[in-house]
């Protein structure tokens, strides 16, 4: 039986920074490299540059996947297959991602959303081992959710926009508008890292625990885990991202939960929110081991041999 090479590419490609890595297994990295996300061809010819790099060093990968953010065209069959479409972040929609990366790379790829790749890490490695159906949230640039049922994420006609819910908005405790382009208040609007400096005129990590930033986030976030849970019943949700590196939100989301939930019977997991809303276990890595990962299944898919 024909091997593979034995190593493996992933890009995390969010709206804020591109990581990039190369592998043996999503637990064994061998080189890595994290920029920020500018321009389309600054940002594509870096990552480039960083394979181009590496495979010289290190010798040839067997394939590539990139978990990127949206939103983006999932389907293989689509014309624009591993394109952003139309996206709030200037003058990335419509761009070629994959094409740009693993076209020119000339390697076997998989293509999907960063937040499904983020769930995949975890499912694997991290704080969704041994479940069934969960959640990964990320509250970043923007909002995004992977949801896995029977441990495959679920896409329709396109990916989940979990971001774009609309939420309950008491206008006269919060008045502000909301920072969506496309719908102003919904839960991107209100909660994502862009919309929160938009609504107290700083970076959230700027914001002191005590700030009341936290209880109206804790709100939000408290009503998208309700939401999650009446909808799709999953064993866990995990929330990720940078805005959630605040470990004081989640005491406040939890307690918050259980107020919204007012005893509904929703399941016994739902029941044990300190076990039920929790954060990564793989902190900033999520979406790299994932994209290996989705490496992996691409090469053995595509060549029906096992990586040495």
């Amino acid at each position: 039986m024909k091997s593979l090479p034995s190593l493996f590419g992933g890009v995390e490609a969010g709206g804020t920074k591109f990581n990039c890595v190369i592998g043996r297994s999503a637990s064994e990295i061998t080189a890595r490299a994290s920029f920020p996300t500018t321009t389309p061809e600054e940002t594509l010819a870096n990552a480039l540059a960083f394979f181009t790099r590496e495979i010289e060093t290190q010798g040839p990968i067997a394939a590539i996947g990139v978990a990127c953010f949206g939103p983006v065209d999932l389907n293989p069959h689509s014309p624009r297959y591993g394109y952003i479409t139309e996206t709030p972040k200037p003058d990335w929609s419509n761009t070629d991602v994959l094409g740009a990366i693993a076209g020119e790379l000339g390697v076997p790829a998989a293509f999907d959303t960063d937040v499904n790749g983020s769930a995949l890490g975890e499912l694997t490695l991290g704080a969704a081992q041994g479940l069934e159906d969960f959640v990964y949230v990320t509250i970043g640039t923007g909002v995004g959710a992977g949801i896995f049922s029977n441990r495959q994420p679920i896409k329709g006609s396109m990916h989940p926009e979990i971001g774009h819910l609309l939420m309950p908005h008491d206008r006269e405790r919060d008045p502000f508008e909301g920072a969506c382009p496309f719908h102003g208040n919904c839960l991107e609007g209100m909660v994502a890292g862009p919309s929160l400096e938009k609504r107290w005129g700083r970076k959230a990590e700027t914001l002191p625990p005590e700030h009341e930033a936290w209880d109206l986030q804790a709100d939000y976030l408290a009503a998208m885990c309700w939401n999650i849970t009446a909808a799709y019943s999953p064993q866990r949700i995990i929330l990720g991202g940078g805005v959630m590196k605040q470990a004081h939100l989640f005491p406040k989301i939890r307690e918050r939960f259980l107020r919204v939930m007012n005893g509904y019977p929703c399941g016994a997991a739902a029941r044990d929110p300190n076990h039920y809303i929790v954060p990564p276990q793989l902190e900033g890595h999520a979406g790299e081991a994932g994209a290996i990962l989705m490496a992996q299944a691409v090469a053995q898919e595509a060549t029906g041999t096992m990586a040495v």
